[in-house]
């Protein structure tokens, strides 16, 4: 009898110690915070300067050496770098937003939305930013110069529908097929000129 009290109680600690191990809380990890604090030459400097974005606006950071040439100089090298960073920044959002729309729309095979796609890059590429200017200026501890250059984005995606619509239209039947599906709905989502 004693020996099967014992396997009784030992029986009991058994599945206790089982029903215990259920009820640990899991731990779970904490949620990543990112911080996005800048760091230019080792010391804090404007968001801007590592990730260029203003609402509305195609941006880009241009970036001048110290010169002995003076500020004038500086700025306008800054400027020069600015622009090019955008004219990058144009064409690879161009590129992304192409092939996005081209997927939605469906329209023609891969060797339309490739030409397509190749023609509107190739001019968004060579768009004459005119419009743009340097919005805000940064001197970092060595003496360069970041300035944040930007266009504004209805300029830069009006120019970008007509070279769609200018690419669909060389070819009369996918001409009719990209006005006769929602592709003006689409283009006007991906590339907004309000």
């Amino acid at each position: 009898m004693i020996k099967t009290v014992s396997k009784i109680t030992l029986l009991g600690l058994v599945i206790a110690f089982s029903a215990c191990a259920d009820k640990e809380e899991k731990v779970e990890p904490k949620p990543y915070v990112a911080t996005f604090e800048c760091k230019q030459e080792n010391v804090l400097a404007p968001r801007w300067t590592c990730i260029p974005s203003v609402d509305s606006f195609y941006a880009g950071v241009g970036i001048a050496n110290k010169s002995a040439a003076g500020m004038a100089h500086m700025r306008k090298v800054a400027m020069m770098n600015g622009r090019s960073d955008l004219t990058q920044q144009i064409a690879t959002q161009v590129k992304d937003k192409m092939q996005g729309f081209t997927q939605t729309t469906g329209n023609g095979q891969n060797e339309t939305v490739d030409a397509v796609t190749k023609a509107v890059t190739d001019q968004a590429a060579n768009i004459k930013l005119s419009n743009s200017k340097a919005i805000d200026m940064w001197n970092a501890p060595s003496g360069a110069l970041y300035v944040l250059m930007v266009v504004p984005a209805a300029d830069v995606n009006s120019v970008i529908k007509n070279a769609v619509k200018t690419s669909f239209n060389n070819d009369n039947a996918k001409w009719q097929d990209f006005k006769a599906s929602q592709a003006f709905d689409a283009l006007n989502k991906e590339f907004p000129t309000n």
